[in-house]
């Protein structure tokens, strides 16, 4: 497939999935049943970290975990005391289990009761001369697990580029805090990182697609993964590549059903 045929294709691919109607079958929906810029981060976050496995399980365990929070998560986790952190000692989410919650908790409420949007906690860590979302998530990680209490387990459910990962979930994340147009999935709700600075979800499937249309040269799946497929995007979506999350996270979704993909070579 040439260059100017594959961006078309991709395009289409964009315009077919990127609309209200892929909101209710994705983890997405989640953040969308709440209306606030906290309640959507902390939903959203929260979420994403649990964005493993089947798409209606991880939406099923997340409608659970945010109605133990009474369907009011900021309030919640800015307010609860010690005690309330009981009613979740039977949440669980694949190796997701009761101490990672408790962190999640701590780490949240103490984050919520110094600042007003989760927004800087990774901000604070991008460099305006040469702005780079890896040092957003790096600094993150590191911030996410400052706390004394912060248990070894739990690391592995944040992801960080300094381990090599693709931090599929943390850029899912960004995608939907950070991305804003007029098809209404994603949110938009964050103004100090600009959508050019997004990097693709890259999960097994969209690797797989994305090595089908050419867009990889790299044989590994790690951090460096992101970059190239990312770069491949930012040619043809350069002010928005995480756009194209949509075509290639379409694509494989429907050849894992075996639909057909028109025109896909």
């Amino acid at each position: 497939m040439n260059s100017a045929k594959l961006q078309s294709y991709l395009r289409s691919y964009v315009i077919r999935y990127n609309n209200p109607a892929f909101i209710e079958g994705d983890p997405i929906s989640v953040p969308h049943r709440f209306q606030s810029l906290q309640d959507r981060e902390i939903t959203g976050f929260w979420t994403a970290m649990l964005s493993w496995g089947q798409r209606k399980t991880i939406i099923n365990k997340a409608i659970e975990l945010f109605e133990l929070m009474d369907n009011a998560p900021y309030d919640f986790i800015v307010n609860h005391e010690e005690k309330d952190r009981l009613r979740f000692a039977e949440f669980k989410h694949r190796t997701f289990q009761y101490t990672d919650t408790l962190y999640f908790l701590e780490f949240l409420q103490q984050y919520y009761r110094r600042h007003d949007s989760l927004e800087e906690a990774f901000v604070r860590h991008i460099r305006r001369e040469d702005p780079q979302i890896k040092d957003a998530l790096t600094g993150f990680h590191t911030s996410f697990f400052s706390l004394e209490s912060a248990p070894q387990r739990t690391r592995k459910h944040v992801a960080t580029p300094v381990r090599g990962s693709t931090c599929k979930r943390l850029n899912m994340f960004l995608r939907w805090m950070v991305r804003s147009d007029s098809a209404g999935v994603d949110f938009g709700m964050w103004k100090k990182i600009h959508p050019a600075w997004l990097m693709i979800p890259l999960d097994v499937h969209v690797e797989r697609t994305a090595r089908q249309l050419g867009m990889l040269t790299v044989k590994s799946r790690n951090w460096s993964t992101v970059e190239e497929i990312t770069r491949f995007c930012r040619e043809i979506f350069p002010l928005d590549p995480a756009v194209c999350d949509y075509a290639l996270f379409g694509l494989s979704i429907q050849k894992n059903l075996g639909q057909p993909c028109e025109g896909l070579p």
